[in-house]
């Protein structure tokens, strides 16, 4: 008999009873007061989740979009902008920012390591013609379970005319991120992560100083214009959105994140935490390590390092074919070498318990010995 599958992943992650039951119902049409509504509820409430006064503009897209979106709206051919990458993640906003003619400074670090912001801080004091436009990061890598401290470098460029642009998209709603507070510009995210939203939708929040960008860039836009969305937004145009929107998907989001505000922001990012930080004491009961370091690991997902000498993907292929359990493997030169169990969005502490038996149960079959019942009472000990 078929079971639904429990998606342990970065994204997509599993959707709220509640949210699948909007998401069934019969379609409306986009220009009515009916989904109107829909829209103004939907923006008080990203405004929010973001924890921003600033609108913030929609996307029928994926995440990689609105971070496109975020180059052409921002920038010009030829500017200069410095790329952080600790991960997969950082170096596509890197490629993105290349394809479009900008002149890319890459700080790469090490996967598995946050960023030292000392070294922004370094190149950026080095750069006296102030000819660096902005600052681009991830704030949590997925690829590698890692989170930057985005607010020590939002301080850094505080009062400064260089922008803060970053990938929220896995960490929105899940980590801390106060926009406004911490000075971040462009903040980017999909609704197919800690937003409980099914993938399809993304969204963007614009400073005033990103605004000012706007007005200087010279980069074609057309869908991904931000201005268009914006005077939607404030009703200065008949037609809001722009375009013709992703209904189903708006109104799933919608209900998503009611269910966000009912639970509270503060209960939600602890939630998160309680529940990565019991994921790290059941990998540590199996006698294996993360990839990153305990301090610098994400209350998103975390990254374990694969026991040596075992198939890592034999493992998931067990947990998905005979437990109905998802987690991923690595990316690009860790495939192989790690494994990554999500804990984000509409994830509960039987969903942890339930991982991590089956976790055991797959590897004692490919021959990797492990006390049995011992990581899930590490998992039950710590969520208490």
């Amino acid at each position: 008999m078929q079971k639904e599958k429990l998606l342990m992943t970065p994204g997509p992650t599993m959707i709220p009873p509640r949210v699948l039951e909007v998401m069934g119902r019969q379609i409306i049409h986009h220009r009515t007061k009916e989904f109107e509504d829909v829209l103004d509820g939907l923006q008080e409430d990203l405004k929010f989740v973001f924890q921003t006064k600033n609108p913030v503009l929609m996307f029928a897209s994926s995440g990689t979009g609105a971070m496109e979106s975020a180059i052409v709206n921002m920038f010009s051919p030829g500017d200069k902008v410095l790329v952080v990458s600790v991960g997969a993640f950082g170096d596509r906003f890197a490629e993105i920012a290349k394809v479009f003619g900008l002149d890319v400074q890459k700080l790469a670090v090490n996967w598995g390591e946050t960023v030292n912001v000392s070294e922004i801080e370094d190149i950026l004091n080095k750069d006296v013609n102030k000819e660096i436009k902005a600052v681009l990061m991830t704030h949590n890598e997925t690829s590698t379970g890692v989170t930057n401290d985005v607010e020590a470098v939002g301080k850094i460029l505080k009062g400064t005319e260089r922008l803060l642009i970053v990938d929220a998209i896995s960490s929105l709603g899940g980590l801390d991120l106060q926009t406004d507070n911490w000075g971040v510009d462009v903040v980017i995210t999909g609704s197919q992560k800690a937003l409980m939203g099914p993938p399809g939708l993304a969204f963007v929040s614009v400073s005033d100083k990103a605004w000012e960008a706007y007005e200087r860039s010279t980069l074609p836009k057309f869908y991904w214009d931000y201005k268009k969305f914006k005077k939607a937004i404030l009703k200065e145009t008949s037609e809001n959105p722009p375009y013709t929107p992703a209904i189903t998907l708006i109104t799933a989001q919608a209900e998503a994140l009611k269910m966000m505000k009912e639970e509270g922001l503060q209960n939600v990012f602890e939630r998160h935490k309680k529940l990565a930080l019991a994921t790290q004491a059941g990998v540590r009961a199996l006698g294996l390590e993360l990839l990153p370091k305990q301090e610098d690991s994400s209350y998103i997902i975390t990254a374990v390092k694969a026991p040596e000498g075992i198939d890592v993907e034999k493992i998931r292929k067990i947990m998905n074919l005979k437990y109905d359990i998802m987690i991923t493997g690595g990316q690009k030169h860790l495939k192989g070498k790690i494994f990554r169990i999500g804990h984000c969005g509409y994830v509960n502490k039987f969903d942890l318990v339930k991982t991590f038996a089956a976790l055991e149960y797959a590897f004692d079959e490919v021959g990797y010995n492990v006390e049995a019942g011992a990581s899930v009472a590490a998992v039950q000990k710590a969520l208490k």
